[in-house]
Protein backbone atom coordinates (compact mmCIF):
# COMPACT_ATOMS: atom_id res chain seq x y z
CA UNK A 1 0.00 0.00 0.00
CA UNK A 2 0.71 3.46 -0.24
CA UNK A 3 1.16 4.44 3.50
CA UNK A 4 4.09 6.33 2.93
CA UNK A 5 3.03 8.98 0.89
CA UNK A 6 -0.52 9.09 2.64
CA UNK A 7 0.75 12.52 4.50
CA UNK A 8 2.51 13.67 1.01
CA UNK A 9 -0.32 13.15 -1.01
CA UNK A 10 -2.59 14.88 1.40
CA UNK A 11 -1.02 18.11 1.15
CA UNK A 12 0.32 18.12 -2.18
CA UNK A 13 -2.70 17.01 -3.94
CA UNK A 14 -5.05 19.53 -2.37
CA UNK A 15 -2.71 21.75 -3.34
CA UNK A 16 -1.79 21.10 -6.85
CA UNK A 17 -5.85 21.14 -7.22
CA UNK A 18 -6.49 24.02 -6.08
CA UNK A 19 -4.01 25.81 -8.46
CA UNK A 20 -4.88 23.64 -11.63
CA UNK A 21 -6.72 26.31 -13.40
CA UNK A 22 -3.70 28.41 -14.24
CA UNK A 23 -3.65 29.11 -17.91
CA UNK A 24 -2.83 27.19 -20.68
CA UNK A 25 0.39 28.50 -23.32
CA UNK A 26 2.31 27.01 -26.31
CA UNK A 27 1.88 24.05 -28.20
CA UNK A 28 2.61 20.85 -27.62
CA UNK A 29 4.79 18.22 -29.87
CA UNK A 30 3.97 15.95 -32.25
CA UNK A 31 3.24 11.63 -31.86
CA UNK A 32 6.35 11.11 -33.37
CA UNK A 33 8.75 12.56 -31.15
CA UNK A 34 8.82 14.38 -27.88
CA UNK A 35 8.42 18.43 -27.13
CA UNK A 36 11.93 20.00 -25.90
CA UNK A 37 15.48 20.21 -27.50
CA UNK A 38 17.61 16.99 -27.54
CA UNK A 39 14.28 14.99 -26.73
CA UNK A 40 13.74 13.73 -30.81
CA UNK A 41 17.81 12.90 -30.46
CA UNK A 42 17.16 10.95 -28.20
CA UNK A 43 15.67 8.16 -29.89
CA UNK A 44 17.94 7.94 -32.36
CA UNK A 45 20.26 6.99 -29.45
CA UNK A 46 21.19 2.78 -29.66
CA UNK A 47 19.75 0.91 -26.82
CA UNK A 48 23.16 -1.33 -26.62
CA UNK A 49 24.84 2.25 -25.64
CA UNK A 50 22.52 2.21 -22.85
CA UNK A 51 23.43 -0.95 -21.11
CA UNK A 52 23.73 -1.03 -17.23
CA UNK A 53 26.44 -0.14 -15.81
CA UNK A 54 28.03 2.26 -17.99
CA UNK A 55 31.41 2.20 -19.00
CA UNK A 56 31.65 5.61 -18.44
CA UNK A 57 29.88 7.63 -15.13
CA UNK A 58 27.16 10.03 -16.61
CA UNK A 59 25.82 13.02 -14.76
CA UNK A 60 22.13 13.67 -14.55
CA UNK A 61 19.74 15.72 -12.70
CA UNK A 62 16.72 15.38 -10.83
CA UNK A 63 14.06 16.86 -8.20
CA UNK A 64 12.85 15.01 -5.58
CA UNK A 65 10.48 15.71 -2.34
CA UNK A 66 11.90 14.22 0.98
CA UNK A 67 9.16 13.41 4.36
CA UNK A 68 10.07 15.45 6.95
CA UNK A 69 12.22 14.21 10.05
CA UNK A 70 14.08 11.79 7.71
CA UNK A 71 17.15 12.68 5.24
CA UNK A 72 17.10 15.72 3.13
CA UNK A 73 20.09 14.43 0.78
CA UNK A 74 18.69 11.77 -1.29
CA UNK A 75 22.00 10.20 -2.34
CA UNK A 76 22.69 9.45 1.58
CA UNK A 77 19.56 7.17 0.93
CA UNK A 78 21.21 3.32 0.44
CA UNK A 79 18.31 2.32 -2.52
CA UNK A 80 20.08 5.48 -4.35
CA UNK A 81 23.87 4.50 -3.46
CA UNK A 82 23.33 1.22 -4.87
CA UNK A 83 21.43 2.20 -7.88
CA UNK A 84 25.00 4.40 -9.07
CA UNK A 85 26.51 1.57 -8.36
CA UNK A 86 24.27 -0.73 -10.65
CA UNK A 87 23.56 1.86 -13.62
CA UNK A 88 27.16 4.01 -13.20
CA UNK A 89 24.68 6.75 -13.17
CA UNK A 90 24.99 9.72 -10.72
CA UNK A 91 21.61 11.85 -9.94
CA UNK A 92 22.92 15.56 -8.76
CA UNK A 93 19.59 16.13 -6.77
CA UNK A 94 17.65 19.09 -5.54
CA UNK A 95 14.57 17.90 -2.70
CA UNK A 96 12.55 19.44 -1.18
CA UNK A 97 10.44 18.87 2.19
CA UNK A 98 7.15 17.16 1.25
CA UNK A 99 4.92 19.26 3.60
CA UNK A 100 6.04 22.61 0.97
CA UNK A 101 6.06 20.42 -2.09
CA UNK A 102 2.69 22.08 -2.94
CA UNK A 103 3.86 25.25 -3.49
CA UNK A 104 7.25 24.86 -4.56
CA UNK A 105 6.49 22.79 -7.26
CA UNK A 106 4.94 25.21 -8.76
CA UNK A 107 7.85 28.17 -8.52
CA UNK A 108 10.38 25.31 -10.13
CA UNK A 109 7.70 24.42 -13.21
CA UNK A 110 7.40 28.08 -13.94
CA UNK A 111 11.22 28.82 -14.80
CA UNK A 112 12.06 25.86 -17.31
CA UNK A 113 15.22 27.54 -17.45
CA UNK A 114 16.66 26.08 -14.17
CA UNK A 115 14.40 22.90 -14.30
CA UNK A 116 16.24 19.47 -13.76
CA UNK A 117 15.73 17.18 -16.28
CA UNK A 118 13.52 14.76 -14.47
CA UNK A 119 10.82 15.55 -11.42
CA UNK A 120 10.90 12.08 -9.57
CA UNK A 121 8.14 12.35 -6.81
CA UNK A 122 5.79 15.08 -8.89
CA UNK A 123 2.61 13.40 -8.46
CA UNK A 124 0.87 15.89 -10.78
CA UNK A 125 -2.45 15.54 -11.54
CA UNK A 126 -4.38 15.66 -15.32
CA UNK A 127 -4.24 19.49 -15.05
CA UNK A 128 -1.04 20.10 -14.43
CA UNK A 129 0.08 17.27 -16.98
CA UNK A 130 -1.77 18.65 -19.98
CA UNK A 131 -0.94 22.05 -18.77
CA UNK A 132 2.78 21.71 -18.58
CA UNK A 133 3.31 19.15 -22.18
CA UNK A 134 1.39 22.43 -23.94
CA UNK A 135 3.79 24.70 -22.63
CA UNK A 136 6.93 22.90 -23.66
CA UNK A 137 8.07 21.98 -20.14
CA UNK A 138 8.10 17.96 -20.28
CA UNK A 139 8.40 15.50 -23.00
CA UNK A 140 5.90 13.13 -24.71
CA UNK A 141 7.68 9.29 -23.41
CA UNK A 142 5.77 7.03 -25.05
CA UNK A 143 8.23 6.36 -28.00
CA UNK A 144 11.00 6.14 -25.18
CA UNK A 145 9.33 3.75 -23.80
CA UNK A 146 8.83 1.54 -26.32
CA UNK A 147 12.66 1.92 -27.09
CA UNK A 148 14.05 1.96 -23.82
CA UNK A 149 12.37 0.80 -20.95
CA UNK A 150 11.92 -3.18 -21.05
CA UNK A 151 11.02 -3.20 -17.54
CA UNK A 152 8.11 -0.92 -17.64
CA UNK A 153 7.03 -2.65 -21.11
CA UNK A 154 6.39 -5.80 -19.50
CA UNK A 155 4.49 -4.13 -16.78
CA UNK A 156 2.24 -2.74 -19.86
CA UNK A 157 2.26 -6.27 -21.53
CA UNK A 158 0.88 -8.09 -17.84
CA UNK A 159 -1.90 -5.05 -17.17
CA UNK A 160 -2.50 -3.52 -20.34
CA UNK A 161 -5.16 -1.25 -18.52
CA UNK A 162 -2.51 0.27 -17.45
CA UNK A 163 -1.09 1.96 -20.70
CA UNK A 164 -4.12 2.81 -21.60
CA UNK A 165 -4.48 5.05 -18.35
CA UNK A 166 -1.57 6.64 -18.51
CA UNK A 167 -2.13 7.62 -22.75
CA UNK A 168 -4.31 11.05 -23.23
CA UNK A 169 -6.82 11.67 -25.93
CA UNK A 170 -4.09 12.22 -28.24
CA UNK A 171 -2.08 9.25 -27.78
CA UNK A 172 0.79 10.47 -26.10
CA UNK A 173 1.93 9.42 -21.97
CA UNK A 174 3.64 12.28 -20.37
CA UNK A 175 4.33 11.03 -17.27
CA UNK A 176 5.77 7.63 -15.62
CA UNK A 177 3.33 6.10 -13.44
CA UNK A 178 2.78 4.72 -9.62
CA UNK A 179 1.58 1.31 -9.83
CA UNK A 180 0.64 -1.16 -6.24
CA UNK A 181 -2.00 -3.75 -7.01
CA UNK A 182 -2.64 -5.42 -3.56
CA UNK A 183 -6.40 -6.53 -4.19
CA UNK A 184 -9.02 -6.14 -6.85
CA UNK A 185 -12.13 -4.32 -7.35
CA UNK A 186 -13.79 -4.28 -3.97
CA UNK A 187 -10.80 -5.99 -1.86
CA UNK A 188 -8.46 -3.74 -3.20
CA UNK A 189 -6.83 -1.83 -0.73
CA UNK A 190 -7.31 1.48 -2.02
CA UNK A 191 -11.45 0.95 -1.61
CA UNK A 192 -11.40 1.96 1.47
CA UNK A 193 -9.14 4.79 2.74
CA UNK A 194 -10.17 6.83 5.64
CA UNK A 195 -11.06 3.77 8.17
CA UNK A 196 -12.79 4.36 11.26
CA UNK A 197 -10.67 2.41 14.28
CA UNK A 198 -12.56 2.02 17.95
CA UNK A 199 -10.82 1.47 20.69
CA UNK A 200 -11.00 -2.24 21.59
CA UNK A 201 -9.03 -1.72 25.56
CA UNK A 202 -11.54 0.91 26.70
CA UNK A 203 -14.81 -1.19 25.07
CA UNK A 204 -13.53 -4.22 27.03
CA UNK A 205 -12.93 -2.73 30.02
CA UNK A 206 -16.84 -0.79 30.30
CA UNK A 207 -17.82 -4.16 28.70
CA UNK A 208 -18.87 -2.34 25.57
CA UNK A 209 -19.41 -4.19 22.25
CA UNK A 210 -17.60 -2.74 19.18
CA UNK A 211 -21.42 -0.80 17.77
CA UNK A 212 -23.03 -1.61 14.48
CA UNK A 213 -25.77 1.29 14.19
CA UNK A 214 -25.52 5.08 14.75
CA UNK A 215 -27.00 4.96 17.88
CA UNK A 216 -24.86 2.45 19.74
CA UNK A 217 -22.02 4.01 18.27
CA UNK A 218 -23.36 7.49 19.62
CA UNK A 219 -23.61 5.55 23.49
CA UNK A 220 -20.26 4.53 23.03
CA UNK A 221 -19.13 7.91 22.50
CA UNK A 222 -20.95 9.07 25.87
CA UNK A 223 -20.00 6.13 27.92
CA UNK A 224 -16.25 7.04 26.66
CA UNK A 225 -17.07 10.80 27.73
CA UNK A 226 -18.66 9.39 31.06
CA UNK A 227 -16.05 7.62 32.09
CA UNK A 228 -13.19 9.58 31.73
CA UNK A 229 -11.79 9.50 34.79
CA UNK A 230 -11.73 5.86 35.70
CA UNK A 231 -10.17 5.67 31.77
CA UNK A 232 -7.45 7.48 32.56
CA UNK A 233 -6.35 6.07 35.61
CA UNK A 234 -6.58 2.60 34.43
CA UNK A 235 -5.34 3.28 31.17
CA UNK A 236 -2.47 6.19 33.03
CA UNK A 237 -3.15 8.31 30.44
CA UNK A 238 -1.81 12.23 30.71
CA UNK A 239 -4.72 14.44 28.89
CA UNK A 240 -8.02 14.46 28.45
CA UNK A 241 -10.07 11.88 27.19
CA UNK A 242 -11.20 12.29 23.65
CA UNK A 243 -13.95 9.87 22.48
CA UNK A 244 -13.69 10.46 18.91
CA UNK A 245 -10.98 12.54 16.79
CA UNK A 246 -10.21 13.49 13.09
CA UNK A 247 -9.48 15.72 11.02
CA UNK A 248 -12.12 17.30 9.52
CA UNK A 249 -11.49 17.94 5.26
CA UNK A 250 -8.29 15.78 5.68
CA UNK A 251 -8.70 12.87 3.16
CA UNK A 252 -7.63 9.83 5.53
CA UNK A 253 -8.14 11.51 8.44
CA UNK A 254 -12.10 12.39 8.05
CA UNK A 255 -15.18 11.08 9.37
CA UNK A 256 -17.22 11.01 6.44
CA UNK A 257 -17.53 7.24 6.45
CA UNK A 258 -19.74 7.05 9.19
CA UNK A 259 -22.24 8.74 7.15
CA UNK A 260 -22.92 6.52 4.83
CA UNK A 261 -25.68 4.90 6.67
CA UNK A 262 -27.63 7.70 5.97
CA UNK A 263 -30.49 8.51 3.61
CA UNK A 264 -29.33 6.70 0.19
CA UNK A 265 -26.14 5.84 1.44
CA UNK A 266 -24.02 7.37 -0.42
CA UNK A 267 -21.71 9.34 2.14
CA UNK A 268 -18.72 10.90 0.81
CA UNK A 269 -16.15 8.83 -0.18
CA UNK A 270 -14.33 11.27 -2.69
CA UNK A 271 -12.96 13.89 -0.40
CA UNK A 272 -11.70 16.38 -3.45
CA UNK A 273 -13.92 15.99 -6.18
CA UNK A 274 -17.60 14.87 -4.01
CA UNK A 275 -18.79 12.65 -6.64
CA UNK A 276 -20.24 9.01 -6.79
CA UNK A 277 -21.60 6.77 -9.23
CA UNK A 278 -25.08 4.79 -8.96
CA UNK A 279 -26.11 1.36 -9.77
CA UNK A 280 -27.43 2.95 -12.77
CA UNK A 281 -24.20 4.77 -13.90
CA UNK A 282 -25.20 8.26 -13.63
CA UNK A 283 -22.70 10.42 -11.92
CA UNK A 284 -23.97 12.85 -8.77
CA UNK A 285 -22.87 14.98 -6.26
CA UNK A 286 -22.24 13.65 -2.53
CA UNK A 287 -23.03 17.26 -0.99
CA UNK A 288 -26.99 17.14 -2.74
CA UNK A 289 -28.18 14.10 -0.96
CA UNK A 290 -30.23 13.94 1.59
CA UNK A 291 -27.87 11.23 3.39
CA UNK A 292 -25.32 13.97 3.35
CA UNK A 293 -27.54 16.45 4.85
CA UNK A 294 -28.30 13.94 7.41
CA UNK A 295 -25.02 12.47 8.11
CA UNK A 296 -23.79 16.08 8.78
CA UNK A 297 -26.82 16.95 11.65
CA UNK A 298 -26.10 13.75 13.16
CA UNK A 299 -22.31 14.65 13.38
CA UNK A 300 -23.52 18.41 14.65
CA UNK A 301 -25.11 16.47 17.31
CA UNK A 302 -22.10 14.38 18.33
CA UNK A 303 -19.87 17.52 18.55
CA UNK A 304 -22.55 19.37 20.78
CA UNK A 305 -22.46 16.05 23.35
CA UNK A 306 -18.68 16.98 23.59
CA UNK A 307 -18.09 13.44 21.38
CA UNK A 308 -15.95 15.13 18.53
CA UNK A 309 -12.09 16.40 19.34
CA UNK A 310 -12.57 20.32 19.54
CA UNK A 311 -9.34 20.45 17.78
CA UNK A 312 -11.06 18.13 14.62
CA UNK A 313 -11.73 21.42 12.75
CA UNK A 314 -8.00 22.80 12.38
CA UNK A 315 -5.63 20.32 13.65
CA UNK A 316 -2.31 19.57 12.09
CA UNK A 317 -1.44 15.55 11.09
CA UNK A 318 1.70 16.48 14.14
CA UNK A 319 -0.78 17.24 17.07
CA UNK A 320 -3.39 14.36 15.84
CA UNK A 321 -0.58 12.16 16.32
CA UNK A 322 0.78 13.56 18.79
CA UNK A 323 -2.55 13.02 20.82
CA UNK A 324 -3.01 9.74 19.77
CA UNK A 325 0.12 8.44 20.45
CA UNK A 326 -0.48 9.21 24.29
CA UNK A 327 -4.26 7.13 24.75
CA UNK A 328 -6.00 9.85 24.40
CA UNK A 329 -8.55 8.71 21.84
CA UNK A 330 -11.61 6.18 22.16
CA UNK A 331 -12.51 6.67 18.30
CA UNK A 332 -9.75 7.91 15.45
CA UNK A 333 -9.47 7.82 11.65
CA UNK A 334 -6.27 6.97 9.40
CA UNK A 335 -4.79 4.67 6.52
CA UNK A 336 -3.88 2.53 9.60
CA UNK A 337 -4.38 2.76 13.11
CA UNK A 338 -0.63 1.96 13.89
CA UNK A 339 -0.02 5.53 12.41
CA UNK A 340 -2.07 7.46 14.78
CA UNK A 341 -1.96 5.02 18.03
CA UNK A 342 0.56 2.85 20.10
CA UNK A 343 -0.20 -0.17 19.28
CA UNK A 344 1.62 -3.29 17.88
CA UNK A 345 1.02 -5.23 14.61
CA UNK A 346 0.54 -8.05 16.64
CA UNK A 347 -2.16 -6.75 18.72
CA UNK A 348 -3.39 -5.47 15.32
CA UNK A 349 -3.84 -8.79 13.88
CA UNK A 350 -5.04 -10.49 16.78
CA UNK A 351 -8.16 -8.21 17.26
CA UNK A 352 -6.78 -6.22 20.47
CA UNK A 353 -5.59 -2.66 21.26
CA UNK A 354 -7.50 -1.34 18.24
CA UNK A 355 -10.24 -3.18 15.55
CA UNK A 356 -11.71 -1.47 12.66
CA UNK A 357 -15.40 0.29 13.58
CA UNK A 358 -17.67 -1.75 10.71
CA UNK A 359 -19.96 0.32 8.64
CA UNK A 360 -22.70 1.84 10.60
CA UNK A 361 -26.23 1.22 10.23
CA UNK A 362 -28.39 4.36 9.79
CA UNK A 363 -31.35 3.99 7.57
CA UNK A 364 -29.59 1.61 5.60
CA UNK A 365 -25.85 0.09 6.15
CA UNK A 366 -23.24 0.63 2.60
CA UNK A 367 -20.02 1.54 2.37
CA UNK A 368 -19.04 3.48 -0.83
CA UNK A 369 -15.75 2.09 -2.17
CA UNK A 370 -13.27 4.80 -3.12
CA UNK A 371 -13.64 6.23 -6.37
CA UNK A 372 -10.46 4.82 -8.90
CA UNK A 373 -9.89 2.25 -6.29
CA UNK A 374 -11.24 -0.97 -8.55
CA UNK A 375 -7.87 -0.80 -10.62
CA UNK A 376 -5.98 -0.46 -7.11
CA UNK A 377 -3.26 1.88 -6.63
CA UNK A 378 -2.38 4.29 -9.75
CA UNK A 379 -0.70 7.57 -9.56
CA UNK A 380 -0.36 8.77 -13.50
CA UNK A 381 1.45 11.61 -12.57
CA UNK A 382 4.16 10.52 -10.26
CA UNK A 383 7.24 11.23 -13.04
CA UNK A 384 8.19 13.52 -15.66
CA UNK A 385 11.09 13.69 -17.92
CA UNK A 386 11.32 17.91 -18.65
CA UNK A 387 12.14 19.93 -21.93
CA UNK A 388 15.78 20.24 -19.96
CA UNK A 389 16.71 16.58 -20.30
CA UNK A 390 19.84 16.33 -22.14
CA UNK A 391 19.96 13.03 -23.34
CA UNK A 392 15.94 11.74 -22.69
CA UNK A 393 17.30 8.40 -24.03
CA UNK A 394 19.61 8.06 -20.78
CA UNK A 395 17.33 9.08 -18.38
CA UNK A 396 14.42 6.86 -19.33
CA UNK A 397 16.69 4.35 -19.47
CA UNK A 398 17.66 4.75 -15.58
CA UNK A 399 14.02 5.54 -14.66
CA UNK A 400 13.36 1.79 -16.36
CA UNK A 401 15.21 0.53 -13.21
CA UNK A 402 12.90 1.69 -10.49
CA UNK A 403 10.21 -0.62 -12.81
CA UNK A 404 12.61 -3.57 -12.67
CA UNK A 405 10.50 -5.98 -10.55
CA UNK A 406 12.56 -6.50 -7.63
CA UNK A 407 13.70 -2.90 -7.09
CA UNK A 408 10.18 -1.66 -7.48
CA UNK A 409 8.89 -2.95 -3.30
CA UNK A 410 12.07 -1.12 -1.93
CA UNK A 411 11.13 2.16 -3.75
CA UNK A 412 8.18 1.49 -2.45
CA UNK A 413 8.56 0.88 0.78
CA UNK A 414 12.04 0.18 1.76
CA UNK A 415 15.26 -1.64 1.65
CA UNK A 416 17.79 -4.13 3.33
CA UNK A 417 21.06 -4.81 4.75
CA UNK A 418 21.34 -1.71 6.27
CA UNK A 419 23.75 -0.36 9.11
CA UNK A 420 21.06 0.86 11.09
CA UNK A 421 18.41 -0.52 13.54
CA UNK A 422 15.89 -1.56 11.92
CA UNK A 423 15.05 -2.68 7.78
CA UNK A 424 11.99 -2.93 6.17
CA UNK A 425 13.51 -5.90 4.54
CA UNK A 426 15.57 -9.04 4.90
CA UNK A 427 16.91 -10.91 1.72
CA UNK A 428 15.75 -14.40 1.81
CA UNK A 429 14.73 -16.54 -0.76
CA UNK A 430 11.42 -17.65 -3.09
CA UNK A 431 10.23 -21.48 -3.25
CA UNK A 432 12.62 -21.32 -6.52
CA UNK A 433 15.99 -20.61 -4.34
CA UNK A 434 15.67 -17.38 -6.08
CA UNK A 435 16.49 -13.72 -4.15
CA UNK A 436 13.17 -12.44 -2.46
CA UNK A 437 12.73 -9.65 -0.40
CA UNK A 438 10.78 -10.47 2.69
CA UNK A 439 9.39 -8.19 4.94
CA UNK A 440 10.69 -7.66 8.41
CA UNK A 441 8.26 -7.36 11.50
CA UNK A 442 7.19 -3.92 12.19
CA UNK A 443 6.67 -4.75 16.16
CA UNK A 444 5.67 -1.39 17.71
CA UNK A 445 6.75 0.91 14.87
CA UNK A 446 4.58 3.19 12.63
CA UNK A 447 4.80 1.58 8.87
CA UNK A 448 4.60 5.97 7.94
CA UNK A 449 7.98 6.52 9.92
CA UNK A 450 9.94 3.77 9.24
CA UNK A 451 9.43 3.52 5.42
CA UNK A 452 9.97 7.15 5.62
CA UNK A 453 13.23 6.25 6.70
CA UNK A 454 14.32 4.04 3.95
CA UNK A 455 12.27 4.14 0.74
CA UNK A 456 12.12 6.85 -1.94
CA UNK A 457 9.11 6.71 -4.12
CA UNK A 458 8.84 7.44 -7.88
CA UNK A 459 8.02 5.71 -10.61
CA UNK A 460 7.39 1.99 -10.06
CA UNK A 461 5.48 -0.80 -10.23
CA UNK A 462 4.24 -3.77 -7.53
CA UNK A 463 1.59 -6.35 -9.67
CA UNK A 464 -0.11 -9.04 -7.81
CA UNK A 465 2.02 -11.77 -9.48
CA UNK A 466 5.21 -10.09 -7.57
CA UNK A 467 3.84 -11.66 -3.77
CA UNK A 468 5.95 -14.90 -3.20
CA UNK A 469 8.07 -14.17 -5.93
CA UNK A 470 10.28 -10.88 -5.40
CA UNK A 471 8.61 -9.54 -2.67
CA UNK A 472 6.22 -10.81 0.07
CA UNK A 473 2.87 -8.84 1.25
CA UNK A 474 3.92 -6.58 3.76
CA UNK A 475 1.97 -7.33 7.39
CA UNK A 476 0.49 -3.75 7.62
CA UNK A 477 -0.71 -4.56 3.91
CA UNK A 478 -1.87 -7.92 4.80
CA UNK A 479 -4.12 -7.44 7.58
CA UNK A 480 -5.46 -4.31 6.42
CA UNK A 481 -6.44 -6.42 2.75
CA UNK A 482 -8.09 -9.06 5.06
CA UNK A 483 -10.15 -6.37 7.30
CA UNK A 484 -11.21 -5.08 3.87
CA UNK A 485 -12.63 -8.46 2.71
CA UNK A 486 -14.13 -9.04 5.99
CA UNK A 487 -15.26 -6.88 7.51
CA UNK A 488 -15.95 -4.04 4.65
CA UNK A 489 -16.07 -5.68 1.37
CA UNK A 490 -19.80 -7.63 2.30
CA UNK A 491 -20.97 -3.81 2.63
CA UNK A 492 -19.85 -2.58 -0.44
CA UNK A 493 -23.41 -2.85 -2.59
CA UNK A 494 -22.47 0.26 -4.41
CA UNK A 495 -21.75 -1.66 -8.13
CA UNK A 496 -19.45 1.31 -9.52
CA UNK A 497 -16.85 3.66 -8.58
CA UNK A 498 -15.47 6.67 -11.27
CA UNK A 499 -12.54 5.12 -13.08
CA UNK A 500 -9.56 6.24 -13.44
CA UNK A 501 -9.78 7.99 -16.96
CA UNK A 502 -7.17 10.84 -18.69
CA UNK A 503 -9.58 13.35 -19.75
CA UNK A 504 -9.27 15.96 -22.81
CA UNK A 505 -6.98 18.84 -21.89
CA UNK A 506 -10.39 20.80 -22.20
CA UNK A 507 -12.29 19.20 -20.21
CA UNK A 508 -9.95 18.65 -17.32
CA UNK A 509 -9.47 22.19 -17.20
CA UNK A 510 -13.12 22.58 -17.03
CA UNK A 511 -13.44 20.24 -14.01
CA UNK A 512 -10.23 21.86 -12.59
CA UNK A 513 -12.03 25.26 -13.08
CA UNK A 514 -14.92 24.52 -11.58
CA UNK A 515 -14.03 21.78 -9.20
CA UNK A 516 -11.86 25.04 -7.22
CA UNK A 517 -15.48 26.50 -6.33
CA UNK A 518 -17.50 23.37 -5.57
CA UNK A 519 -14.92 21.31 -4.07
CA UNK A 520 -14.45 24.90 -1.39
CA UNK A 521 -18.03 25.57 -0.83
CA UNK A 522 -18.77 22.09 0.45
CA UNK A 523 -15.66 21.67 2.72
CA UNK A 524 -16.44 25.24 3.85
CA UNK A 525 -20.18 24.01 4.83
CA UNK A 526 -19.43 20.76 6.02
CA UNK A 527 -16.95 22.04 8.62
CA UNK A 528 -19.14 24.55 9.69
CA UNK A 529 -22.24 22.46 9.75
CA UNK A 530 -20.73 19.98 12.22
CA UNK A 531 -19.14 22.57 14.20
CA UNK A 532 -21.88 25.20 14.52
CA UNK A 533 -25.55 23.17 12.63
CA UNK A 534 -27.67 24.15 10.28
CA UNK A 535 -30.99 24.78 9.03
CA UNK A 536 -33.28 24.04 6.17
CA UNK A 537 -32.64 27.39 4.89
CA UNK A 538 -28.59 27.00 4.90
CA UNK A 539 -28.96 23.67 3.39
CA UNK A 540 -30.92 25.10 0.57
CA UNK A 541 -28.16 27.99 -0.18
CA UNK A 542 -25.45 25.23 -0.31
CA UNK A 543 -27.39 23.62 -3.46
CA UNK A 544 -28.06 26.85 -5.23
CA UNK A 545 -24.34 28.59 -4.37
CA UNK A 546 -23.51 24.09 -6.03
CA UNK A 547 -26.28 25.25 -8.84
CA UNK A 548 -24.16 28.83 -9.58
CA UNK A 549 -20.92 27.19 -9.17
CA UNK A 550 -21.62 25.38 -12.31
CA UNK A 551 -22.22 21.72 -10.88
CA UNK A 552 -24.77 20.46 -13.96
CA UNK A 553 -21.63 21.27 -16.11
CA UNK A 554 -19.77 19.68 -13.38
CA UNK A 555 -21.33 16.43 -13.28
CA UNK A 556 -21.94 15.97 -17.23
CA UNK A 557 -18.41 16.14 -17.91
CA UNK A 558 -18.00 12.86 -15.51
CA UNK A 559 -20.81 11.68 -16.99
CA UNK A 560 -19.74 11.56 -20.29
CA UNK A 561 -16.30 9.23 -18.89
CA UNK A 562 -18.58 7.25 -17.20
CA UNK A 563 -21.05 6.65 -20.14
CA UNK A 564 -17.91 6.03 -22.62
CA UNK A 565 -16.12 3.76 -20.18
CA UNK A 566 -18.73 1.66 -19.23
CA UNK A 567 -20.27 1.49 -22.77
Amino acid sequence: MNSLFNRIKKGAVYALALTMSASVLAGCGSKGGATGAGASAGLEVDPATLAFPLAETATISGLTNFPAGSESEPNNRTIFKRLEEKTNVHVEWKAIQSDQWGDKIQLEMSNIKTLPEFIFNAQFGDTDLLKYAKQGVIINVEDYIDKYMPNLQKVFEQAPEYRAMCTDADGHIWALPWIEQLGYEKTAIQSIGNMPFINKQWLDFLGLEVPTTVDDFEKTLIAFRDNAAELKKEFNIDGDIIPMSCIINDGDQDPAVLINGFGEGVGDMDKWRHIAVTDDKKVICSATQEGFKKGLEWLHKLNEEGLIDPEAFTQEWSTYVAKGKSGRYGVCFSWDVANIAQVSMDDLIAGEGWVPLPALTADTRNITPQNGSFTSGFDRGRCVVTANAKNPALICAWLDQMYDPFQSPQNNWGTYGEDDDFDIFVLGKNANGEDMLQHAPLGDASPVEVREAECVGGPLAILDSYYGVYVTCPDDAQYRLNWIKDIYTPDMHTKYVFPNVFMTTEDTKEISNLQADISKCIAAAKSDWIMNGFTDADWDQLQKDLEAYGLEKYLSIFQKYVDEYYK
